[in-house]
């Protein structure tokens, strides 16, 4: 789990998200985005799964770091 902001990171971007609008999807503050990109926090399940279904990804291409997204 410690590449998970990495990911989460890239994937924003691939997708041309601002932080701000993750966030809104989330129901968090951008701040708290901020923190999981820099691997200050962890999200819980339940947030991990909200991400994977908006970048349309598994789960565990998240929380795996040997997995890499393509």
């Amino acid at each position: 789990m410690k590449r998970f902001g990495e990911k989460l990171g890239k994937l924003r971007k691939r997708h041309g998200l601002t932080q701000k609008e993750v966030a809104e999807f989330l129901v968090v503050h951008r701040s708290h985005v901020t923190r999981i990109e820099s691997g200050e926090k962890i999200p819980h399940a339940e947030m991990i799964i909200k991400i994977a279904h908006l970048f349309k990804v598994s789960a565990d291409l998240l929380m795996m770091d040997e997995l890499e997204l393509d």
